[in-house]
């Protein structure tokens, strides 16, 4: 029987050709190496938010010294995720009749759907569903998503250069994800991380996923690390609120969520990507404690 996830799939260069540049895509198919391109023409929130307020938040983390471990979010954070997000969020909750078959914007996939589980989403949109009939949606979803992902996503700029930092210092490193393990894994090996990380913490497998601090609390365990001497990277309020109540500073991503949100959600920063100037300034502040 053909999934909802399968039978949009074909949509998914229609949905770019309306809402994208047609320079933007290939005759044929969107390769792996347009996602830049795809990325940066979906209508980003957090861009315009910053550009039109600037926050000045001071970048030093120099009270974890020594710093001992980094903690990563996936989604959103190891790659620009969200766009595919949107589109099969969009894409199969119209199939279904959601919002009376009017499609949802970015607003309210960045306001209620980016960051959060599949499993406390299944009451929130799907309140008068059976929770079978819930997850079977979820699940449709992500496997769409999956294989969207195994073509078009890359790194965030700058990831595998503050990869070769952390292995240059020695770090301990996690990745802490509320997305199910398949994703999870898939995007790691499509970055180019799978032997980087120590552990791959996912929210299913904890009693509570973010914006709980469960999964951040279960990852410092086993990699045997102090709140006091590690932070983490985020992208969404949910991932930032749950490192925050892990006791850790969060370095947060202004991919696609308002500053202003991640701020009032206790990021410690923001930066643009992993060549933020914020961020190596940060962490050049590390090397010279440790001279």
């Amino acid at each position: 029987m053909q999934t909802l996830a399968s039978s949009h799939l074909l949509q998914y260069r229609c949905f770019f050709s309306d809402h994208f540049p047609k320079t933007h895509l290939q005759k044929s198919t969107v390769h792996r190496q347009n996602l830049t391109q795809l990325g940066s023409a979906f209508v980003s929130r957090a861009s315009v938010s910053s550009n039109a307020h600037p926050i000045e938040r001071k970048s030093s983390l120099a009270f974890l010294s020594p710093l001992e471990a980094i903690l990563f979010d996936i989604d959103g954070t190891l790659c620009d995720s969200d766009p595919l997000h949107y589109y099969a969020f969009r894409e199969m909750l119209q199939e279904v009749g959601f919002n009376g078959g009017v499609p949802i914007t970015e607003e309210f996939f960045s306001d209620n759907l980016s960051g959060m589980h599949n499993e406390k989403l299944c009451s929130i949109l799907f309140p008068e569903w059976d929770i079978q009939r819930a997850r079977n949606f979820f699940e449709d979803k992500e496997a769409m998503f999956r294989r969207l992902a195994s073509e078009q996503l890359e790194p965030v700029k700058g990831l595998h250069k503050l990869r070769q930092w952390i292995e240059n210092q020695g770090l301990k490193r996690a990745a802490v994800t509320n997305a199910p393990r398949p994703n999870g894994e898939l995007l790691i090996s499509t970055v180019e991380l799978s032997n980087f990380f120590e552990i791959v913490v996912v929210g299913d497998e904890c009693d509570r996923a973010k914006p709980f601090p469960d999964p951040y609390l279960k990852a410092l365990q086993a990699l045997q690390v102090s709140h006091k001497h590690a932070f983490a990277f985020e992208d969404s309020v949910s991932g930032v609120k749950a490192g925050v109540a892990a006791g850790m500073p969060v370095v947060a991503l202004g991919t696609r969520n308002p500053e202003i949100s991640l701020i009032n959600a206790g990021a410690a920063f923001v930066i643009k990507d992993f060549e933020d100037p914020k961020l190596w300034e940060a962490l050049e502040e590390f090397e010279r404690k440790a001279m």
